[in-house]
């Protein structure tokens, strides 16, 4: 190992020593009781809140699978993702964010969105609660081996050693600080997360420009390539028989730029959906302490995604520029920002760059593991098997749930060629069309009744499925991101079954009423 390696290796290891401290502090009050763990107490502020919402969002795909897309096929995928989530958090924070926390605590308190699911339509049997739970859990496992990969990725690129044991290793430490603190230590730290992303892609974007010669030159560039700087048409690198781009002279090869029609964008725009249904999002509207500085955190939510989405995309652009032969495929182009960050910046700023990537898949993967391990514990644990468990109990078997997906999702994180991006994507839309309708149809329609509600998740669930792994194959109009189809049939199917199956009972109604009232 070299110098420039172990001066990385410092500045890194000073960030993760922060993270544990941060862990370490928070960890009594964490255990004081699940509600706490899980939770928090309800005690998170403004900044707080909105920062670790978007941290534990965005992960390390902000910082490495957006910049890829672009770096690869240009602006338009990037841009338009882009601007969907923006739109997304806009109306998830002003319309979601107030009701949802006012109807937590009116439904009985709930402190895990199967609870609240199951609470609003006040069940006996748990059905809501287990099928809720249950895709919690799977989502969240392929969603963690995605921050896996992200590990694996970083600690491989920088270091120069096999893949495998760096995602190990990155894998172990997330669950160990997971496993620490809970909800509380897993928000703050996340607030500081959010701002050493933000630092990160600042510092690379300044950086870069002036290696680059500055906008123009990054511009220009980017011209010369058959649509990479068009909304509306996109680029295609020519690849050889082994799917690596072509170089011709130093320079990559590009074909014609390709068609991206109005459907396309609406696809792409679908992304924005995704997050009426995203729980490392939503729990942060129950968990914070006040309703009225829910305002608050919007604008601070706005102003983070906006600048970051922004900056994210520009780097892919700018990376293409600067070493346009240095990834040839399009997981390679993933550690575009590993690349800029390494060959630019002294190996102690390096470092701290660095720990904005880890810092984007530390805020991430400590959300979905806590909020799976919930799920099963709290809510299948407690919820169907063992009525009385202890708050104790239901922590223990938090913890060794944690493990459990922790070991599965590094075991889905083995393939070095997994796309980030793509492993986000299947993710987030499941998410987005089992939890997204459900959410606001349980909000705002008061007819909804629980077996729509149980007949929406299912078909939000298997379109995801179906449309990703069938009707997608064939193409054309088909080829659409399976988010906007699948949120459309599990809105359509809420309604349906809700008007033809017996109206909500007096009780349920009245529970909604109330949240109404409360609103004006």
């Amino acid at each position: 190992m070299n110098i420039k390696d172990t001066q990385i290796i410092i500045a890194m290891a000073i960030y993760m020593a922060a993270v544990v401290v941060i862990g370490i502090v928070f960890a009594k009050k964490a255990n004081k009781n699940s509600e706490n763990y899980f939770l928090g107490g309800r005690s998170l502020g403004p900044w707080v809140t909105a920062m670790s919402a978007e941290a534990s969002d965005m992960s390390g795909w902000l910082l490495m699978g957006l910049p890829g897309v672009a770096y690869w096929c240009g602006i338009a995928d990037a841009f338009w993702t882009a601007f969907g989530l923006a739109v997304g958090t806009y109306f998830n924070w002003l319309i979601v964010s107030k009701r949802l926390r006012r109807y937590s605590i009116r439904a009985n308190n709930s402190i895990t969105l199967p609870d609240f699911f199951s609470n609003r339509f006040r069940e006996n049997k748990k059905v809501i609660m287990t099928l809720s739970a249950l895709f919690i859990l799977i989502f969240f496992t392929v969603y963690a081996a995605s921050c896996f990969v992200t590990c694996g990725k970083l600690f491989s690129t920088l270091f120069n050693q096999p893949y495998i044991p760096m995602m190990i290793l990155g894998a172990v430490f997330v669950l160990v600080y997971t496993i620490l603190g809970g909800f509380l230590a897993e928000s703050a730290s996340d607030f500081m997360q959010a701002i050493v992303m933000i630092v990160a892609l600042t510092v690379i974007t300044g950086v870069g420009v002036f290696k680059a010669g500055g906008l123009d030159a990054v511009f220009e560039n980017a011209r010369q390539i058959p649509g990479f700087l068009d909304f509306f048409g996109m680029a295609t690198p020519s690849l050889n028989e082994a799917g690596q781009q072509i170089v011709e002279n130093g320079v990559p090869a590009f074909g014609e730029a390709a068609d991206y029609g109005f459907l396309k964008i609406c696809s792409m725009m679908a992304w924005g959906l995704g997050y009426f249904g995203m729980p490392q999002v939503l729990l942060r509207f129950m968990a914070i302490r006040e309703e009225k500085e829910l305002k608050t955190s919007r604008r601070i939510a706005m102003i983070w995604v906006v600048i970051s989405l922004a900056v994210a995309v520009f780097i892919g652009i700018m990376g293409r520029q600067i070493f346009p032969t240095e990834h040839l495929t399009s997981s390679e182009a993933e550690s575009i920002f590993i690349t800029l960050s390494t060959s630019f910046l002294p190996p102690i700023l390096a470092g701290f760059v660095m720990a904005g990537i880890l810092a984007a898949t530390i805020s991430s993967s400590d959300s979905y593991l806590l909020i799976a391990a919930s799920a099963v514990a709290k809510n299948i644990y407690q919820g169907m098997f063992k009525k009385n468990a202890t708050d104790k109990q239901v922590m223990t078997a938090s913890r060794v749930t944690l493990l459990a997906i922790a070991v599965i999702a590094a075991i889905l994180a083995l393939d070095e060629k997994s796309v980030i991006f793509q492993i986000v994507s299947f993710a987030w839309a499941g998410f987005g069309a089992t939890f997204g309708p459900l959410m606001i149809f349980s909000l705002f329609w008061k007819k909804t009744t629980r077996a729509g509600a149980i007949a929406g998740m299912i078909s939000g669930a298997a379109i995801v499925f179906i449309w990703k792994l069938g009707i997608s194959k064939l193409g054309g109009v088909f080829g659409i991101y399976e988010l906007l189809p699948a949120f459309i049939i599990s809105s359509i199917v809420i309604v349906v079954v809700s008007l033809v199956t017996p109206k909500p009972s007096k009780e349920i109604e009245e529970d909604f009423e109330s949240i109404l009232v409360e609103s004006k």
